[in-house]
């Protein structure tokens, strides 16, 4: 045996030792690049080893040769450590436990999809029906009875509020700005429940209706007009 193929056996067969060691039937490679340094020290041993066997003086040397050689063979391996189909080069999560689902880059796939929050529900705008002072009078001055014209016109409503399809009557009562706040915001308080109190007498029935005083504090007009203090002398019909 010449002495080109005496240098060379040891290294050919520490190569084919560590290729088929590190390279798995199914395709998996346990002794990879994470492991070079190991797959040096065993290339290490298995050509000095191997060397030795020839002579003790290409121990050394095939031992030098098989560190470098299992370090390459090892560094070439793109294994799959973790089993989960994507090789270690491009895994972003290289520990995903066994059987887990995972994506292109190895990392796990979201086990539910991600709840979308219900869109809040919107209520539907209450109809409004406007009893002002522009049309007719409703109460005399400085007054919370109905007149003979107002309860005429609440008469005219009460096959609308007392359709089923009407859940509840919220009235509400404003003024104009003549008198003093706090004045204005009591009569418009008796006012809106004189009103409730006549639709209740009516027949509608007494827990579809409430009601609630606002005072001057919500215009619809120019308090400074006879026309605009007219307007906003007013009582209002929320229909839901």
């Amino acid at each position: 045996m010449s002495v080109m193929s005496k240098a060379a056996l040891p290294l050919v067969l520490a190569t084919g030792l560590l290729a088929g060691c590190a390279t798995h039937s199914d395709g998996s490679a346990p002794l990879n690049q994470r492991t070079w340094p190991l797959c040096s020290l065993l290339g290490g041993l298995v050509g000095g080893g191997l060397g030795a066997i020839e002579s003790s003086s290409w121990a050394a040397g095939a031992g030098a040769a098989g560190v470098i050689a299992g370090g390459l063979i090892c560094y070439a391996q793109d294994g799959d450590e973790d089993g989960d189909g994507v090789f270690d080069r491009r895994d972003r999560c290289p520990d995903t436990p066994a059987g887990t689902q995972v994506d292109h880059m190895g990392c796990p796939l979201p086990q539910y999809p991600p709840v979308q929050p219900k869109p809040e529900p919107v209520a539907a705008a209450p109809e409004v029906i406007t009893l002002d002072d522009q049309g007719q009078v409703l109460f005399a001055f400085n007054s919370a009875e109905l007149n003979d014209g107002a309860r005429q016109r609440l008469q005219s409503l009460m096959p609308k509020l007392g359709d089923p399809s009407v859940g509840s009557v919220k009235v509400i009562g404003h003024t104009d700005s003549v008198g003093s706040d706090s004045y204005n915001q009591g009569l418009s308080e008796r006012r809106a429940s004189s009103v409730a109190e006549y639709l209740i007498s009516q027949g509608l029935a007494p827990q579809k209706v409430t009601s609630q005083g606002r005072g001057e504090s919500e215009p619809v007009a120019d308090n400074d007009t006879d026309e605009g203090r007219a307007h906003n002398r007013r009582v209002e019909l929320h229909l839901n």
